[in-house]
């Protein structure tokens, strides 16, 4: 089966290419990717499955293939939606939908799993079990669309689950993975902290706010510095301090908003606990008042140990072949809200390899020239295909 599965797949992949490109001319932004979706569900009519529609109180759809044979079921995912993003690639299928752009490879992650997905369909008497292909929206925008997946409840009979990511740090060919926690986790908050207004000249009949939030500022760099064990990882980013005022006016009241990146779900209690012993802190030490909003997005991702041990025993068979290398890469600072899947499911979201040929600026996921290498989409379909293949021991 796996040969005519990998054959299947190398005489589709100008077909996974032409999807990529359609997509990419046509990004959504998250929570808005309607005719994504349509798209998506146009491609599995007349084919049999079973499609759920609008899954997670979002534009996500759930196809489930029904193997000839009982089994275990397991789940393939790919995101779909695109970035705020004015596109300055150049490219010929470049985004039509302007400042609006797939930045992050979304468009590739569909376009390979929807046809691994029609293969699979095409293959399915001899599958023992039951596939779910996870085609998901939102990834980009917290809550996550993950999140309201998982919470639908249509994943609760899947055994493991399964998921990649194009970036631009390896050539076609070359696949990452990282065992344990793989991937950031990710925090918001915004604080507004109120004093009295008052004149420049009699700082006496007023209270500062800017001074209270200024310190603020200032002491939470201590949380990382002072409060987390050298050998964890974490960042407290302030990336907005509005307190614009006139120049001789105490300003009454000022907002800040910020970030909290952390590798392990230990970590984020500990800087969330200090956070908030902070806060408490200046309402004391300054007299203000203070509101604090602080909102745990996406968990840290953690890849299964003994998962990831069987997908990259899959991959190798792969080296030679399709592959060049398979070997493990550091913890990404990023977030991803395939951590919602993982927190309940084990499984393993890995990396495909996709810095485009030939040019010697590459840009990040999110840059506004972000590209890929196409080659690296049937790389992906034909990774995913060997780990779904070993997991059934399908030869």
């Amino acid at each position: 089966m796996r040969q005519q599965l990998m054959k299947m797949l190398t005489e589709r992949k100008d077909e996974i290419i032409q999807i990529r490109r359609h997509l990419h001319a046509h990004p959504e932004l998250s929570f808005h990717e309607e005719e994504t979706s349509k798209f998506i569900r146009d491609f599995y009519k007349g084919k049999d499955v079973d499609v759920a529609e609008e899954v997670g109180g979002g534009h996500a759809v759930v196809v489930t293939i029904k193997g000839g044979k009982p089994g275990k079921t397991i789940a393939l995912r790919a995101d779909f939606d695109a970035l705020p993003i004015h596109e300055e690639t150049g490219l010929p299928f470049k985004s039509e939908n302007d400042g609006v752009m797939h930045a992050c490879g979304h468009d590739g992650h569909t376009a390979y799993l929807l046809v691994l997905a029609d293969c699979l369909i095409k293959l399915k008497e001899e599958i023992p079990g039951t596939i779910k292909i996870v085609h998901q929206h939102a990834e980009e925008t917290p809550p996550g669309g993950a999140k309201g997946v998982m919470e639908s409840g249509i994943l609760d009979d899947v055994e493991q689950i399964f998921g990649i990511h194009v970036f631009p740090f390896g050539e076609s060919g070359e696949v990452y993975y990282h065992s344990g926690y793989s991937m950031a986790g990710r925090t918001y908050f915004k604080l507004k902290v109120q004093g009295v207004g008052g004149h420049g000249s009699s700082p006496h009949m007023a209270n500062d706010a800017i001074v209270a939030a200024a310190y603020f500022v200032t002491a939470i760099q201590t949380v990382i510095s002072r409060r987390l064990n050298p050998f964890d990882t974490g960042v407290v980013t302030i990336g907005s301090f509005d307190g614009k005022g006139s120049f001789n006016v105490i300003k009454d009241a000022v907002l800040l908003e910020g970030d909290v990146r952390y590798m392990n779900t230990e970590t984020r209690d500990k800087i969330d606990k200090e956070i908030h012993r902070i806060v408490s802190g200046i309402e004391a030490m300054f007299g203000v008042k203070t509101e604090l909003t602080y909102t745990n997005d996406y968990p840290p991702l953690y890849n299964d140990p003994d998962v990831t041990k069987q997908v990259v025993a899959s991959l190798e068979k792969g080296v030679g072949e399709y592959l060049t290398t398979v070997s493990e890469y550091e913890m990404l600072s990023g977030s991803e809200d395939f951590a919602y899947y993982l927190e309940k499911i084990p499984g393993v979201f890995f990396y495909i390899g996709a810095k485009p040929k030939g040019t010697e600026q590459v840009y990040f996921n999110h840059h506004p020239k972000f590209d890929i290498d196409e080659d690296a989409l049937l790389v992906a379909a034909k990774a995913v295909a060997d780990v779904v293949l070993d997991y059934y021991k399908l030869d």
